[in-house]
């Protein structure tokens, strides 16, 4: 059985006091106001559980270099597909001038370790983790041990602040307006795997919109996307070859793009065939073809709102365990009325037959 080390928590835990307070304790920060008693308190129960702060942590607690890392869960060709991006670096780095630090930009595959070599080797203050996985290990033990980290998305396992959309409601809102045009049969392309909370929660806001409207959830009406175009065009070639729907929600403007392709690549106009709504409002969303009606999602808010938490948690202020910002939906012309279209998968099967 695998030994299990004290964390700061175990140590604020004992002492009675926060896991802020232990980290400026352990770490030697003279210039906090923290009694003699308290900090002889943080030492006794550190001492009776044999904690070490890691060197990564002492960095951290230090507060030298005056740098935040902004650290994207995505491979890099994803992250040169997302179209928010810049919107949101923008808001991060305006909320750290603020405050007279700069931003580090790192991209750190969704696979085990990084988090500790990050910390270890670029001396940030702390982390902004956008797009954290459901559960992410070491990233909770970084947090544990006392690294200021702040979630842009949300993690179920982790207790870090985070700041994220109401992907839930935005999703909802999405698929409801598809019921309000008349749609009955609607499919949903995700955004990501379903190891990633947003891919989750819109998945979950698509299946309250449809038990709302009194309409059964169909598993096989689901594909999963994976963050590019490339995937959404493979995922709506896929149901369209073997479903019959009039609607689809695309949790992603990007692979809205993708899936618009594959409805024209089967002989389908969108809407008159097929009604489309995609999710973020990508600044590109605006001048599709036909424009997009889309979830907008406040990127720039959603940047610099983390920013500020995680300096505000630098500092060792309070911050809210969870801040959910509002989307709104952007009605264009991509959306049509159910009657207006003729049955999407007899239609491709036609185009099928006449080139075979």
């Amino acid at each position: 059985m695998a030994h299990s080390w004290p964390t700061s928590t175990d140590v604020a835990r004992l002492a009675g006091v926060s896991r802020t307070t232990v980290s400026f304790v352990l770490n030697e920060r003279n210039d906090m106001a923290i009694s003699p008693a308290t900090r002889d308190r943080v030492l006794e129960a550190a001492n009776a559980l044999g904690y070490q702060p890691n060197a990564p942590a002492r960095q951290l607690a230090g507060g030298a270099s005056l740098t935040i890392g902004l650290v994207l869960r995505q491979e890099p060709s994803q992250v040169a597909s997302d179209a928010l991006l810049p919107q949101t670096v923008q808001g991060v780095g305006d909320a750290a001038r603020g405050a007279d630090y700069q931003v580090l930009v790192e991209s750190l595959p969704p696979a085990p370790g990084g988090y500790r070599r990050l910390l270890h080797s670029r001396r940030v203050d702390g982390l902004i983790v956008s797009g954290p996985l459901a559960d992410d290990v070491e990233l909770r033990r970084v947090f544990e041990d006392g690294s200021p980290i702040v979630l842009q998305g949300h993690a179920t396992t982790l207790t870090a602040p985070s700041v994220d959309v109401d992907n839930v409601a935005g999703a909802r809102a999405a698929v409801s307006h598809l019921v309000e045009r008349g749609h009955k049969s609607i499919a949903m392309i995700t955004n990501a795997p379903l190891t990633y909370t947003s891919a989750t929660e819109r998945l979950d806001g698509y299946k309250l919109a449809l038990r709302e409207a009194g309409i059964k959830f169909d598993p096989a009406l689901v594909a999963e996307g994976a963050f590019v175009a490339q995937s959404g065009f493979a995922a709506m070639s896929t149901l369209l070859h073997s479903r019959s729907f009039t609607a689809v929600f695309v949790a992603s403007d990007v692979l809205a793009l993708g899936a618009m392709g594959a409805v024209r690549a089967g002989g389908l106009r969108i809407p008159s065939d097929i009604s489309i709504v995609g999710f973020d409002d990508i600044p590109l969303a605006a001048y599709f073809d036909p424009p997009l009606t889309t979830v907008s999602v406040p990127a720039y808010a959603l940047g610099k709102t983390a920013g500020n938490l995680l300096l505000a948690q630098i500092r060792g202020e309070p911050v809210p365990q969870r801040t959910l910002l509002d989307t709104e939906l952007k009605v264009r012309e991509s959306v049509g009325p159910v009657a207006a279209r003729r049955q999407p998968l007899e239609r491709t099967d036609k185009i099928a037959s006449e080139r075979s």
